[in-house]
């Protein structure tokens, strides 16, 4: 875990293990959600960075009768 300082301005910085980790460059937009009393920020990604997450996911499953 990582600590960070908030600055007057209300800033802070992302450790440089967790924008390597997720890949961040500056510029990039970010989601900012109050949760249960903490703060998580969602990196917005480009539709083409998307491409092949959802590969390998399993679809063999029965489905409702109305859902088809």
């Amino acid at each position: 875990m990582h600590t960070v300082t908030v600055s007057p301005k209300y800033q802070v910085v992302i450790p440089k293990i967790i924008r390597d980790a997720l890949r961040l460059r500056p510029g990039q937009k970010m989601m900012v959600i109050e949760y249960d009393g903490r703060i998580e920020l969602i990196p917005d990604r480009d539709i083409s960075e998307l491409k092949g997450f959802l590969k390998g996911i399993n679809t063999e499953f029965v489905r409702e009768d109305d859902r088809v």
